[in-house]
């Protein structure tokens, strides 16, 4: 994910913003949008802003919620720009030579509050969006919400009291605060984020920078609840991911899954968005035996399989994030992020006498640009060992807990139902 750009205004403080300014997030305006008095403007979009006309000025930023005072400057016309560009209660004070003239408490209660999602992406805004709806909750603000045009559909109607727009048209809006989410990688002073998604959690992150209850909670979906896609039962999976670590290496993991659960009585459903993705020598087919429903389909589409399936097997992607806020059982298999980076299933599979978590490891620096990204085994025989050595036995034992695909295995004792030999065993016999 991208750092989001920045504001041209000085920053209040020697820290250094760093980070490269993009496209997918609108800028600020380049004036603050509130008024005070004797020509003061001030805001608190991408921190507390301020811009003075001439005069002697002193300018004080305070934490409202710590009581520490975080800047102080003595100037004539200026413009500052706080450093840290997540939520603070900031408390603005400005004298005109020795004079109290401006005083003015953080307090979104019926202003227009911005919150800007990325582009691209479809698992971290489902994370993200639910702490947006704390941040209204708690401050009272008329809030929008920007973000990707295909995302809208799934919380628009779920959530009329918030407004949606795309990135481009926030570009031309004008708010009392707002906020950016996103993954900040090399944000080593913390100028984005209080403390490091990494060791929070992907979607937790959100919370702490929007200033709310970190607790996870997932959103409520728009998609209205339609008729099944098909009459039998079935379980929906999603094989493909954006990069080599995320997928489930284990050469013989997937057809052993979908065996096991075709023995089961059960149709299994691709739904992930290809049928076949990789890069260079490395590629990815959906596996023997899955029902294609691949492709550039609508979202709603992929809720509806997703609300009628008795679960969902895939891994640290957006359609299990998607799967969640169905409410469908996730199956998840990853083994380079810790449990703590997604949202929390009792069905979370990883071998923790593999190597792992990496991606949450802030000494290792996650590369987007490189497919086969394995910071600590690249180019050894235990490259991605993470999940190739998540065996089939140990994914099907965890599918046999999912109560729906537990009683399907119980009502055929020794049957085909009872695959952990016939399938698992036999792959893992192979060199």
């Amino acid at each position: 994910m991208d750092d989001p750009a920045t504001s041209p205004m000085p920053d209040a403080g020697s820290q250094a913003v760093s980070a490269p300014a993009v496209s997918s997030y609108a800028p600020p305006p380049t004036r603050p949008t509130q008024k005070g008095p004797r020509g003061i403007r001030f805001d608190f979009n991408h921190g507390a802003r301020i811009t003075l006309s001439e005069g002697e000025w002193r300018v004080r930023l305070s934490d409202l919620e710590t009581g520490n005072i975080i800047f102080e400057t003595q100037g004539r016309a200026t413009a500052i720009n706080s450093t840290k560009r997540y939520f603070i209660p900031f408390r603005i004070e400005i004298w005109e030579k020795e004079t109290l003239v401006f005083t003015h408490d953080y307090d979104a209660r019926g202003q227009n509050v911005l919150i800007q999602f990325p582009v691209g992406t479809l698992g971290d805004v489902i994370g993200w969006f639910p702490y947006a709806v704390k941040f209204q909750a708690r401050h009272g603000c008329r809030l929008t919400c920007a973000m990707s045009a295909e995302i809208m559909p799934l919380f628009r109607d779920a959530y009329p009291e918030i407004d949606f727009i795309t990135a481009e048209e926030a570009r031309h809006a004008r708010y009392y605060a707002s906020y950016v989410l996103g993954l900040f990688f090399d944000d080593e002073e913390r100028v984005f984020q209080p403390c490091d998604f990494r060791l929070v959690g992907l979607h937790r992150t959100a919370g702490y920078i929007l200033g709310v209850d970190p607790e996870e909670q997932p959103p409520r979906l728009a998609i209205a609840a339609e008729e099944r896609p098909c009459p039998e039962p079935y379980v929906c999976i999603a094989v493909q991911s954006s990069a080599q670590a995320k997928y489930w290496n284990n050469p013989f993991g997937w057809q052993a899954v979908v065996a096991f659960l075709r023995a089961c009585g059960l149709r299994v459903i691709c739904i992930d968005q290809k049928p076949v993705h990789g890069q260079g020598l490395v590629w990815t087919h959906i596996p023997h035996g899955a029902d294609d429903e691949t492709g550039d389909r609508p979202l709603a589409e992929r809720v509806r399989w997703l609300r009628h399936a008795e679960c969902f097997v895939g891994l640290s992607s957006g359609l299990s994030w998607l799967a969640w806020a169905a409410g469908t059982p996730v199956v998840m298999i990853s083994g380079f992020t810790h449990p703590v980076n997604e949202f929390a299933t009792p069905y979370r599979v990883i071998n923790y006498h593999a190597c792992n978590a990496c991606w949450n490891d802030p000494r290792h620096r996650f590369d987007h640009k490189d497919f086969l990204w394995c910071p600590r085994l690249k180019d050894t025989p235990r490259q991605f060992e993470c999940t190739r050595l998540i065996t089939p036995a140990q994914v099907i034992a965890t599918l046999k807990r999912v109560p729906a695909i537990a009683a399907r295995a119980a009502a055929d004792p020794g049957g085909d139902a009872q695959t952990d030999t016939k399938f698992a065993s036999q792959w893992e016999k192979t060199p």
